[in-house]
């Protein structure tokens, strides 16, 4: 194998920086799927803590959308989210901030001898929001906006992907979110993001920009919800190596996750599960993706 394609297929089997997802030439930060339920409306001030727990299993697809055999890659997530709402305002909302900090058990399988096959633990990428800012609209509108950054905290080793979970570069990420919640429990929700992608220096690669968001319809009754949700992702920008255009198509990924989700609330906790199913992937991996979701206030 010559070193240039040696060089981008290491870059683009690196896995997991977020506990949640899998992408093409790295691993997503973000955790794509994991908001569903009110996940525009800000809670009151106070600390909240949430904890994310799932599995993922996926086989890759080139750009056209079909399987590459034998390249399959399956994890175990933990991702732990600290909350604080201050009770200061700006422009009339809340303040408050938040972190992630996820934990990856990931195995990744590979047609190629040079790489093999290999099982990993360790920290992925941890984001950090300074800035999250949200407005309540009673009786049934409310709206987030925010600045997420993700920081090359991750275990990264840039000639075995099989050893790697971080992503080896900064990305920033603003943030729009709503949430319709009408008095008869019928809710639409929505977070609207946008990923900024730094170079990585190691390899001189830089993966393109994305458009993204999760989102939920769905019912609630007593302390039950139940919804439909998922996520959307499209690059929106090439990815380059060494500042040149990869591929033909700039190896622009895209993804469309849809399936179940449930929720309980019981004493100020909140107890959410769903599934995700993906389809509609080119340079990604495709698979599903399954996680529980716990919520507390203190």
């Amino acid at each position: 194998m010559s070193h240039p394609r040696k060089l981008l297929l290491l870059v683009a089997l690196a896995t997991l920086a977020s506990p949640m997802a899998l992408a093409k030439e790295g691993p997503d930060q973000y955790p794509n799927g994991a908001e569903n339920f009110l996940a525009g409306a800000l809670p009151p001030p106070g600390n909240y803590f949430i904890n994310y727990l799932g599995y993922y299993d996926g086989e890759y697809r080139d750009n056209n959308g079909d399987k590459v055999p034998g390249l399959q890659v399956n994890a175990v997530f933990d991702a732990l989210r600290y909350i604080y709402v201050s009770n200061h305002q700006i422009l009339g909302g809340s303040w408050g901030m938040h972190a992630i900090v996820p934990f990856v058990h990931q195995s990744l399988d590979t047609p190629f001898p040079t790489i093999g096959n290999g099982d990993t633990f360790g920290l992925g990428d941890i984001i950090i929001g300074p800035l999250i800012i949200g407005w309540h609209f009673p009786p049934e509108w409310h709206v987030t906006v925010g600045l997420d950054i993700s920081l090359p905290t991750g275990k990264y080793d840039q000639n075995d992907p099989t050893n790697s979970i971080g992503a080896n570069y900064y990305s920033f990420e603003p943030i729009f979110a709503f949430t319709y919640l009408s008095q008869g429990g019928f809710e639409v929700s929505a977070k609207l993001m946008y990923n900024i992608k730094t170079r990585n220096d190691d390899t001189d690669y830089e993966s393109g920009d994305e458009f993204h968001m999760d989102y939920l319809i769905g019912q609630h009754f007593g302390p039950w919800a139940v919804g439909l949700g998922g996520y959307y992702l499209k690059q929106t920008t090439d990815d380059t190596l060494n500042g040149q255009k990869v591929g033909p198509d700039g190896n622009r990924g895209q993804v469309l996750a849809l399936g179940p989700a449930v929720k309980y609330d019981y004493q100020g906790m909140s107890f959410v599960g769903a599934w995700d199913y993906e389809t509609d992937v080119e340079n990604r991996f495709r698979g599903n993706k399954f996680f529980f979701k716990f919520v507390a206030a203190f």
